[in-house]
């Protein structure tokens, strides 16, 4: 594993330590990066600024971090003969298309400098693949969640945040009408999905949506979480914010055929259990 915890725990790894190495370094630094890969044959490669507003008020830094150290990890892997990277990209690549659900196929129309950085990435490995030989699979993850995500930074993710203003009772915060809508992938499905990409015939230089292939509005998501909790919070409303997309939903036939992908988790009881893990390791909130 390697890891800078710029955005997560180091205890979150913790009760894995015994069975992996970790190494504390950056992915812009390319001699670290050929220390992590050494001996490797398999990459996932999940590093990266991953947050939309982040890259709005940083783009530079999300640059460097996202397209620079992706270019790193492609370098390292090359020379280290790895056998193949499994990249993780984002749906935000599709912009604000009206066109539902989003295929792959579709011509992407990235709206933030986020968005832009997980493109550039899925080029830069389609291109070490036609180039080089190494192979690689970009995976568009659809807003994923679940348990060990951070509620308090000021780019934390939805579902995380919604989740425990409402454990303690408070209205949860949505930016604009509510009405955007959104394909919430729970995290064991997205584990699952990496793991087929790593090992799947065939599939070196394609692109694959991770989803649930279902989307639900803010709104929903709020009456969701209500009707788990057995309360009646209403949300506040304020102004939409820069960067954001209205609607997103995958279409995931692409990665059930040729990866072998199912969702095991749908979206309610990924809910659930995000809940019940917050209110396990956080008794304060409830």
């Amino acid at each position: 594993v390697l890891d800078n915890f710029s955005t997560g725990k180091r205890e979150n790894i913790t009760p894995f330590l015994e069975d992996v190495e970790l190494i504390e370094g950056d992915l812009r630094h390319l001699d670290t990066v050929r220390q992590a890969v050494e001996g490797v044959d398999y990459v996932l490669h999940q590093g990266a600024i991953p947050s939309v507003q982040k890259s709005v008020d940083n783009p530079l830094d999300t640059d460097e971090s996202n397209v620079r150290g992706t270019l790193n990890l492609l370098v390292a892997a090359r020379d280290a003969g790895v056998k193949r990277v499994v990249y993780a990209s984002s749906s935000s690549v599709y912009g604000d298309a009206p066109t539902l659900p989003k295929t792959e196929e579709m011509k992407p129309a990235p709206l933030s400098p986020y968005a832009v950085s997980k493109l550039a990435g899925e080029h830069y490995g389609q291109v070490f693949y036609q180039v080089y030989g190494l192979e690689t699979v970009a995976l568009r993850y659809f807003n994923v969640f679940g348990p060990r995500q951070d509620p308090t930074s000021q780019y934390a993710a939805v579902i995380p945040k919604f989740v425990t203003a409402m454990l303690k009772g408070e209205r949860p915060v949505i930016y604009g009408d509510g009405e955007q809508s959104r394909d919430f992938s729970y995290v064991t499905n997205v584990v699952q999905a990496n793991l087929l990409a790593a090992n799947a015939p065939e599939v070196g230089g394609q692109v694959f949506n991770i989803a649930c292939g279902q989307r639900y509005n803010l709104l929903e998501l709020v009456a969701t979480i209500n009707r788990i909790l057995g309360t009646d919070i209403a949300p506040v409303h304020t102004a939409p914010r820069a960067g954001d997309i209205k609607h997103s939903l995958a279409d995931i036939a692409r990665a059930r055929e040729r990866l072998g992908y199912q969702v095991e988790v749908e979206f309610e009881e990924g809910l659930r259990r995000v809940i019940e893990w917050f209110r396990r390791e956080d008794p304060s909130l409830w």
